[in-house]
């Protein structure tokens, strides 16, 4: 435009200005300015957007105080101040705006949504719209639902007057989160029943469900119906897959599923390293992550953690090590705590526990519970009462010293016949008020998800259940565990 002495106008500035960044936005102002088009509303709403989407909204509300503004503006400067993680500036603006639509209040309470603690407020600017439209409503259940607060956000989505593929997803991608599957697959199943057809969110949640649940025919079934539909049958979709068919047992349809994508991403090459791992494979975990070196595929820290952690589980010391010593110098990954933990893990597992605790001890940041737990760990396994004690010292210091850490202990105590040990150990738990959490296991059984909590008596097939657990026990199964329980139990339904 400018090689052809074509000046640009009122229309030109606004064009250019949605498509840069901060080096050809600056001049663009100033030669707006020079033009004496900073002037025209429609340029002065642009150089508004284009500041906040920098990151400079003290520019952006010099240009929004020097002139004339219509609601484009001010919708513009409230969404720049959230952008930049200013929600009381945002809310003071939004207070003085003389009229607001939709995204005003839409604005707002997506902000508050996504604020710590802030869901309230979003719920208190929601019931005050005089007409609530639906990108309002799916943002107040969002909000909910990045809370935790799963009640409330299912009695908002049953509420609704309406909703579309957005309103569902948030609401299945929200039980996957809060852990509680078995509610996001039966909210996707009827999903499907009124004709939605699910998103990208929604396919990747109803998939992450059956990888919670363990439940191999659904993810199956759900595989098979997203291939038909090519419901964004993607790398993202293809990964949530993959794990799930790790998570089932089945390396091998996820195998299947990685040596067919002609493009991998950084959380593609991880979930099958974490897989090959989990799945004893540790050896041809090591040679993936090198075939990733060697590609030049997307690493990030994950990645390694991922093979270090396949080296714990397969024992691979010496791999573990060195791959661990060169992740800085060779990878350009600085170890985090989460690799220190691998490591510890690693050392630990395989009886080396001067080293685990030295490198607890030597580590650039302050160590964590879980570090120390993975010690207390080792020290049961290997016998080690001495470095047990000062593992359980140490989590006391960081306020870690729950119920699980002191029946680790009372065990290691126990497998050394040191009674003295034990009964100081369960003295002090009755006097903290401390109680051994409960034992909970899922399995699925031609289709039904079945939950089984230890000791639990609401199963409606707990006599048939009992009966053969201690006809198990009888036959002197020797995989089977708290023989006394399942006596009681037996007692329980009269046998």
């Amino acid at each position: 435009m400018r090689r052809a002495a074509v000046d640009p106008d009122a229309y030109t500035f606004p064009a250019v200005l949605k498509a840069c960044g901060c080096a050809v936005g600056l001049p663009l102002h100033a030669e707006a300015a020079t033009r004496g088009l900073d002037r025209d509303l429609f340029t002065r709403n642009a150089l508004l957007s284009f500041y906040c989407r920098i990151g400079d909204c003290r520019s952006g509300r010099k240009v929004f105080d020097d002139g004339a503004r219509d609601l484009v503006s001010w919708n513009s400067m409230v969404a720049g101040y959230v952008g930049c993680g200013e929600v009381e500036l945002a809310q003071e603006l939004f207070d003085e705006m003389p009229c607001r639509d939709a995204f005003s209040w839409a604005t707002m309470i997506d902000a508050y949504g996504k604020q710590s603690g802030g869901v309230d407020r979003a719920r208190e600017l929601f019931d005050q719209m005089p007409d609530r439209d639906l990108v309002c409503w799916n943002s107040m259940i969002d909000g909910y639902a990045r809370q935790g607060r799963m009640g409330e956000a299912r009695a908002l989505f049953d509420e609704m007057p309406e909703r579309n593929v957005i309103s569902w997803s948030i609401v299945v991608d929200g039980y996957v989160r809060c852990g509680e599957p078995s509610e996001a697959l039966e909210l996707f199943r009827r999903m499907l029943r009124c004709g939605i057809r699910p998103d990208r969110v929604a396919a990747v949640g109803a998939v992450a469900a059956c990888a919670q649940l363990g439940a191999l025919e659904q993810g199956r079934w759900l595989h098979s119906y997203l291939e038909k539909k090519k419901v964004l049958f993607d790398v993202v979709v293809k990964t949530a897959l993959m794990d799930m068919y790790m998570k089932c047992g089945r390396l091998d349809l996820a195998t299947l599923i990685f040596e067919s994508m002609p493009e991998k991403s950084v959380v593609t090459w991880n979930v099958m390293i974490v897989g090959l791992g989990t799945h004893s494979c540790g050896h041809d975990a090591v040679k993936l992550f090198y075939k990733m070196v060697s590609e030049g595929a997307p690493m990030d820290d994950l990645s390694v953690l991922a093979v270090l952690t396949a080296c714990t589980h397969a024992g691979l010391i010496s791999e573990g090590l060195t791959i661990f010593h060169r992740m800085s110098k060779d990878l350009g990954i600085d170890p985090k705590v989460e690799h220190y933990g691998a490591l510890v893990d690693l050392l630990g597992r395989a009886g080396h526990l001067d080293q685990a605790r030295h490198a607890i001890e030597t580590m650039p940041m302050e160590p964590t519970p879980e570090l120390w737990g993975s010690l207390l760990a080792a020290c049961r396994s290997h016998r080690c009462v001495e470095l047990a004690e000062l593992a359980v010292e140490r989590l006391a210091s960081l306020g870690a010293d729950d119920s699980g850490v002191y029946v680790l202990l009372s065990n290691i105590y126990a497998d050394e016949g040191m009674w003295e040990g034990v009964m100081r150990i369960r003295r002090l738990m009755n006097a903290e008020g401390m109680k051994k959490d409960t034992g909970r296991s899922v399995i699925e059984v031609d289709g039904q998800i079945n939950e089984f909590v230890n000791g639990g008596t609401s199963h409606p097939q707990k006599d048939e259940i009992y009966f053969m657990l201690w006809n198990l026990a009888n036959m002197g199964y020797e995989g089977l565990q708290g023989l006394d329980d399942i006596t009681v139990g037996m007692r329980t339904f009269g046998t």
